[in-house]
C-alpha cells in the first residue's frame, strides 16, 4: 500500500550502547530546521565534545548538562555524514555518525531525541524502552483503525471499482485519456469527473511488457499546485500486489473535490507515483474542474 502524503512525525528513540560495537558510531538520524537532542545518563563534557565539518551545516553545538543538541540548517542526504564525538565528564568517549534517512518528498524519519543509555539494565532505559513500546501500541491502533475506516470509505470503494475494471460501475465520466512510454512499462492514464459534482479519478493502467522483474508500487503523492505544495487525501487502490512481467495492473485514484480547496479558493493537483526503487513512474496534473464541473 502506498504512503498518501503523511510526513513522519519526529520520534523519540533509545540507544543502548552495549548492543552496538564499539568501533562502529552509531547513526543519529537529523532533519533540517529541526533540533535533534541526545541524552545521556552522566554530564557532558563541552570542551571535549565536538562534531567533524560542522560549519555551514549546522548550528554551533549546544552541550550542557546531560544533553547535546543538534541543529541543520537544511536537510541531509544519507551521502552526508558527520562524525561527532561526545566525551562525558568521567572521560568516556561515545562516538556518532550524524546523517539522515533516504529522503522522500513525505517520509522523512527524524530523531527528535536519542536518550543514550550503557547497558539495558539502568533504571531509565527500561523506562524509555516502555515508554517507545506504549507509542508504537498506539500507532498500530491507529492504523488499524484507519484501514478499518478505509474499507468502509465511499472514495475507497469507488477505487476499488475502478482497480478491478469494474468503470461503468462507478459514477464517473471520463474525460481525458494519455498514453505514456517508460522503457519496460507502457502506461495508459486515465482522467474521469464525477457524474455528480465533488468527486475526480485517475485510473492508471501499467503493462509490465519486456521487464524481468515484477513491478511494484512504493509510493503515491498527490499535492497541490500551490507554493508551498502541500499533501492531499486520496484514496487508492492496486488490483494486485504487483505486476508480473508480461502482465498488466490496475491503480486507481479517487479525491474528493475538498482536495482540491486552498485559501485562494480551488487549485490544480499533481498526482506523482513511484515504482518500489523510487523511479517516479507517473506525474499528471489533475485541473480542479474534474471535481467541480
Amino acid at each position: 500500500m502506498a504512503r498518501e502524503g503523511k510526513e513522519h512525525a519526529p520520534n523519540e528513540r533509545t540507544l543502548i550502547l552495549s548492543e552496538h560495537p564499539r568501533s562502529e558510531a552509531s547513526k543519529v538520524y537529523v532533519g533540517g530546521r529541526i533540533s535533534t537532542v541526545l541524552r545521556f545518563e552522566k554530564p557532558c563534557d563541552p570542551e571535549r565534545t565536538k562534531m567533524l565539518g560542522w560549519e555551514g551545516h549546522f548550528e554551533p553545538l549546544l552541550c550542557g548538562g546531560r544533553s547535546v543538541v543538534l541543529y541543520p540548517l537544511r536537510d541531509l542526504t544519507p551521502e552526508d555524514r558527520f562524525m561527532l564525538m561526545v566525551t562525558l565528564t568521567d572521560g568516556t568517549e561515545i562516538p556518532f555518525m550524524v546523517t539522515a534517512h533516504r529522503q522522500t518528498y513525505f517520509d522523512r524519519e527524524i530523531d527528535q531525541q536519542v536518550n543514550v543509555f550503557a547497558n539495558r539494565e539502568g533504571y531509565d532505559a527500561v523506562l524509555s524502552s516502555l515508554y517507545r513500546a506504549l507509542d508504537s501500541e498506539r500507532e498500530l491502533r491507529e492504523e488499524n483503525e484507519r484501514h478499518r475506516k478505509e474499507e468502509n470509505s465511499v472514495d475507497h470503494a469507488y477505487a476499488t471499482l475502478l482497480a478491478n475494471g469494474e468503470v461503468k460501475q462507478a459514477p464517473f465520466r471520463p474525460k481525458k485519456t494519455i498514453l505514456l512510454k517508460d522503457g519496460d512499462t507502457t502506461v495508459v492514464v486515465e482522467l474521469f469527473s464525477g457524474k455528480e459534482k465533488g468527486k475526480a479519478a485517475v485510473l492508471v493502467t501499467l503493462t509490465n511488457a519486456y521487464s524481468n522483474e515484477p513491478w511494484r508500487l512504493g509510493e503515491a503523492r498527490l499535492t497541490s499546485d500551490l507554493t508551498p505544495r502541500t499533501a492531499k487525501p486520496f484514496a487508492l487502490r492496486m488490483n494486485q500486489a504487483e505486476i508480473a512481467p508480461g502482465t498488466t495492473g490496475r491503480i486507481a485514484v479517487v479525491a474528493d473535490k475538498s482536495a482540491f480547496a486552498s485559501g485562494q479558493g480551488f487549485a490544480d493537483l499533481t498526482l506523482e507515483i513511484f515504482r518500489a526503487d523510487g523511479s517516479q513512474q507517473v506525474a499528471v496534473s489533475l485541473d480542479h474542474s474534474l471535481a467541480i464541473e
